[in-house]
């Protein structure tokens, strides 16, 4: 196997995370920024943003942002489990959140208008593959990460918070630590199921 299928096999979600540094920060940023770069986007866009927090910017992200975004549509009966969910988060010792640059995509539609229904939806999938480049180049060093979607809930606090330019959309939040658990069995489908193939 190769060592890209197996770091592509290895990527789990991975939920019981501490502070420690499993690499040093410096590092983590090192492997946002070439996923960044090198990760495809349609006709080159490159309309994918990303925000990394670490120490006290992460923590108030989730025992803060999130927190207060969501008291405000879970009942307090049931507000336990979501408060312990998110401490779980917040245990990590950063998180990744990603956008898309929605004045990118805009200017797209315009210079091509054959494909203006296309481009939020390419935005996406963009966004998706910086995604999992992110997650799995992170999981290859040996940082735990899940990938988390508060958004639209926390969007207005966030582009507050973070001065965030109002064109960036937020797509996903990705916490990450080192691990402390591991992750859960994972049952797969039949591939007969799910992979088709045809030959002349």
């Amino acid at each position: 196997m190769s060592e890209f299928l197996k770091a592509v096999k290895e990527r789990r979600s991975i939920y019981g995370l501490s502070k420690e540094a499993v690499i040093p920060d410096e590092r983590v940023e090192e492997l946002v920024g070439e996923a960044v770069l090198h990760s495809p986007t349609s006709f080159n866009s490159q309309s994918s943003r990303v925000v990394i927090l670490f120490g006290a910017q992460h923590d108030k992200f989730w025992n803060v942002i999130v927190k207060e975004a969501l008291r405000k549509v879970v009942p307090e009966a049931n507000f336990t489990p979501t408060e312990e969910k998110l401490a779980s988060f917040q245990s990590g010792r950063g998180t990744v959140l990603f956008f898309e640059d929605q004045d990118v995509i805009k200017s797209l539609q315009e210079q091509f208008a054959l494909y203006a229904d296309n481009f939020p939806i390419w935005s996406d999938q963009a966004s998706g593959i910086l995604q999992y480049v992110v997650w799995t180049a992170l999981s290859d060093e040996g940082v735990g990460a899940s990938l988390q979607h508060y958004n639209p809930l926390i969007d207005e606090a966030v582009a507050n918070e973070f001065n965030i330019p109002a064109s960036w959309k937020l797509r996903a939040q990705m916490p990450f630590g080192k691990p402390t658990a591991a992750p859960g069995e994972k049952e797969y489908k039949p591939l007969a199921e799910r992979v088709k193939v045809f030959k002349s």
